[in-house]
């Protein structure tokens, strides 16, 4: 049985002492939820606050992206996967649609930071997920299974294991619109079949695949119902504590 694992990505928001005031205020409403595993990413600025203030709780830490050099070097600007360790982190997100779309990071590049995470002793969440003109052309599990082969690229499949996916409808995220869950899962199934095929059915059957593209309250029952969703990669919906919250404990919505 796969736990379930919601995650909040705060992308380019809060200053440190608005991060601690979220913390303080989240704590408490998720201190008896012990159904799945929460995460909150900050900014790399206020990641070790956070978890400084998260010390203890069931509350773990992601940064929102890592290097793909591993250890230290001449290279400015850019944290380490260490880095991110060492300021309290336990996860980190891979290869981000806004991280794609932006500023151009290929399969090769999400593949070496996946790598440089693990090494450092981090779980890498890797993110995937198709244009609308691409699922309008036809083109959604083309598009995915592309960033699946070249992203876990030269993976073991004890490496394989560790991973955390994220389907991500760039189509769906921040503009209201929502895969419904019967298109997720679709998705989300074809994830899994592919990873079967890379790395075996072991491997699939553990392997947790979050839903990521406008997660709310209001949809995330209908969403974690279906089989091979096992949580969420939450973006807007979880600046606020009780939003993310009423996320969080959507078993208590049913």
């Amino acid at each position: 049985m796969r736990r379930p694992f919601i995650a909040g990505n705060w992308k380019m928001y809060k200053l440190v002492n608005d991060s601690v005031a979220y913390v303080q205020a989240f704590k408490p409403l998720v201190v008896q939820s012990s159904h799945c595993d929460i995460v909150i990413a900050p900014a790399f600025t206020a990641l070790k606050a956070v978890s400084s203030k998260l010390e203890g709780s069931n509350i773990a830490v992601s940064s929102q992206d890592v290097a793909g050099e591993q250890g230290f070097g001449a290279f400015t600007g850019e944290v380490s996967a260490e880095m991110v360790r060492d300021a309290g982190a336990s996860y980190a997100i891979i290869g981000h649609s806004e991280r794609r779309q932006y500023y151009g990071e290929t399969d090769a590049l999400v593949n070496r930071k996946g790598l440089s995470a693990m090494a450092a002793g981090l779980i890498p969440i890797v993110c995937v997920g198709e244009s609308l003109n691409e699922r309008d052309g036809g083109q959604a599990q083309t598009i995915v299974e592309q960033q699946l082969s070249g992203s876990l690229a030269n993976l073991t499949p004890e490496q394989a294991s560790r991973i955390i996916i994220a389907y991500e409808p760039v189509w769906a995220i921040g503009t209201g619109r929502t895969a419904t869950p019967e298109i997720a899962q679709q998705m989300h199934a074809f994830i899994r079949s592919r990873v079967k095929a890379m790395f075996g059915e072991e491997v699939a059957q553990c392997v947790r695949i979050l839903y990521g593209g406008s997660v709310k309250p209001e949809n995330i029952t209908s969403l974690m119902d279906e089989l091979d969703i096992d949580g969420a990669l939450v973006g807007g919906s979880s600046l606020d504590p009780a939003s993310f919250a009423g996320i969080v404990n959507y078993k208590d919505r049913r």
